[in-house]
């Protein structure tokens, strides 16, 4: 009677342990499997974040995170908002209102290999995008906005949304246009200007908000520069 009894609570400990597993894997890492690292897009309809998953694919995040850092995603655009399924960011290359200087370039033209995983494709889960070549990864992603399981293992995954599921919902109310497989919207959705920080040592509120109005102000002005120099 005692044995039945350890068997039974053993297999149950183990059936718990699956069932934390699965919904773990099912609905993407959680938040402490992030990195410390979070990028902020601020679009015209209001910023979004996310972070980086360093563990799962690391050259889609150095490769990604570096042409943040060069400020490469400044005045691009979401060219695809398919409710429900994803919003996608444009290529630099053809995405961006302000022309790309040498090193922004020098790094957007890299592909990165796929590194899928076993991740699964949720609603918040950031995407690469690709073309038929699995190794084709350039600057285009998505970030996804509802369960896609047919994607699983076909596209790498390198991050998740963090704030700014308000702006994505917002994004998602907006009149569409099909062409082709593409739902586009209406009207431009612009990332005017990113920035990042580091959880583990960024705490100055004041100090972010500055930096944003002032990431904001020059995007702005750069598109202002833009227009005047480089009109139609």
């Amino acid at each position: 009677m005692g044995m039945s009894v350890v068997v039974m609570s053993f297999s149950l400990f183990v059936t718990i342990i699956s069932l934390i597993l699965s919904v773990k894997q099912g609905f993407g890492l959680g938040d402490s499997d992030l990195g410390s690292v979070r990028v902020v897009f601020q679009t015209n309809y209001g910023d979004i974040e996310f972070g980086f998953m360093p563990a799962v694919a690391p050259k889609t995040v150095d490769h990604i995170f570096k042409l943040v850092r060069l400020g490469g995603y400044n005045t691009n655009h979401f060219f695809r908002v398919d409710k429900g399924f994803v919003a996608q960011v444009a290529d630099v290359f053809n995405g961006r209102l302000a022309p790309l200087n040498e090193e922004q370039r020098e790094v957007a033209v890299k592909t990165v290999v796929g590194e899928f995983s076993t991740v699964k494709h949720v609603r918040g889960i950031l995407s690469m995008g690709r073309h038929s070549d699995p190794d084709s990864g350039g600057s285009s992603f998505s970030i996804l906005l509802g369960n896609a399981p047919h994607l699983d293992g076909q596209y790498a995954i390198f991050g998740k949304l963090t704030k700014g599921d308000d702006t994505i919902r917002k994004l998602e109310q907006l009149p569409t246009r099909k062409e082709g497989i593409f739902v586009m919207p209406t009207e431009r959705i612009t990332i005017h200007s990113t920035y990042y920080y580091d959880t583990k040592s960024e705490t100055c509120e004041e100090e972010k908000t500055v930096l944003k109005r002032k990431l904001y102000n020059s995007a702005l002005e750069v598109e202002k520069q833009r227009l005047k120099c480089f009109p139609g």
